[in-house]
């Protein structure tokens, strides 16, 4: 698989159980190959006109540029949150075992 096929999704989740439900769903359902994880994180930003601020869990999806459309879905679906955060970046390169490995992970 090459680099450019491969997609790094952001998304954050106001709670640990939260992100593990959506982690799962989507490992379940075979869209992402890995899930990342990082609690702890602090959120500043702007909400309704005011400065806002409060914890988040951090998810790090792992996936194909063609499954996407179809990981956006389920996480928006099952997400909390009215205005979820849904970032995908584009991969620029990486080990060719690993792309390999995400590439067999997901359908």
């Amino acid at each position: 698989m090459k680099s450019a096929a491969v997609a790094i999704v952001l998304v954050t989740a106001p709670d640990l159980k939260t992100a593990r439900t959506l982690a799962r769903g989507a490992l379940e359902a075979r869209l992402i190959a890995c899930a990342n994880l990082v609690p702890r994180i602090e959120s500043h930003y702007w909400w309704q006109g005011k400065l806002e601020s409060g914890k988040e869990v951090l998810l790090i999806l792992k996936t194909t540029r063609r499954l996407v459309p179809a990981l956006k879905k389920l996480v928006l679906a099952h997400h909390p949150y009215d205005t979820a955060e849904f970032l995908e970046l584009p991969v620029a390169g990486g080990s060719q075992k690993y792309l390999d490995w995400l590439a067999t992970s997901v359908r």
